[in-house]
């Protein structure tokens, strides 16, 4: 374990040293590259998933569709979230003038690709509050995929502070209930400008049935709370107010 340490100690300093002269060679940002000097230092004794892991977009090595597609969903809760607008779509004229002579095959079928059934959910309205249509993004795939990964940093790079918490270790309903509502409802109180909070449900295939039917409740509170009377409105608070935060679940096995 000794021999196994040192020769671990000296390939760690081996790309350390190759690091620095890739960075030195480069021309460096002015002011950018503080932190990352500062991380080197703290994490020389940490895993190497650790200290590799993608903190960009960018560097992400996951399915680009995926990465786009999961970013595009989270950008449409900039409405309710950040206040923005969403932008409008332009149609090509042609496909209005010229509908069945530039497509007459995909007309002919009836059954869309799955490409095309993403994009038609992630170009849908949004709901009577300005949310997207779907409020929970579904990450499934075999351990080691990189779906952790994706989302923590879909989620900073969209302008969100990510919340994780992990569905097997709270077996308890309430408990699950407390935290889901602690991080989409509750507001920081470290500071003014504090980010909005993005929670990722880690390993939501270990969760109980009672926890899975917690989080449906939570999700599905606000459409019955615009219909509901005058007189229940005080127990609608009672239970809960709305889901105006992005939820992304992640699971093994769908």
């Amino acid at each position: 374990r000794r021999h196994v340490q040192e020769a671990s100690q000296q390939l760690t300093e081996i790309i350390n040293s190759c690091l620095e002269s890739e960075t030195s060679t480069e021309s460096p940002e002015p002011g950018g590259e503080a932190e990352p000097a500062d991380e080197d230092d703290s994490a020389l004794h940490c895993l190497w998933v650790d200290k590799f892991t993608p903190r960009r977009y960018l560097e992400l090595l996951s399915d680009d569709y995926t990465n786009r597609c999961l970013l595009k969903w989270l950008k449409l809760w900039d409405t309710v979230v950040f206040g923005k607008e969403k932008a409008v779509k332009k149609t090509k004229p042609s496909t209005e003038t010229h509908p069945p002579f530039n497509q007459p095959k995909e007309q002919q079928s009836k059954w869309k690709t799955k490409m095309q059934l993403t994009e038609e959910i992630l170009e849908a309205e949004l709901d009577q509050h300005n949310r997207p249509k779907y409020k929970v993004a579904l990450l499934c795939g075999p351990p080691g995929l990189g779906k952790t990964t994706l989302a923590h940093v879909i989620a900073r790079h969209a302008g969100y502070n990510a919340v994780e918490m992990n569905a097997s270790d709270d077996r308890s309903p309430e408990v699950f209930k407390t935290r889901i509502e602690a991080a989409t409802q509750m507001k920081s109180v470290l500071g003014a400008n504090e980010k909005p909070n993005c929670l990722i449900i880690d390993e939501i295939d270990g969760a109980p049935s009672a926890s899975i039917n917690v989080l449906l409740n939570i999700i599905h509170r606000k459409d019955a709370e615009g219909e509901a009377a005058a007189g229940t409105g005080r127990r609608r608070r009672r239970e809960g107010g709305l889901l105006l935060r992005p939820i992304i679940c992640i699971c093994n096995d769908q």
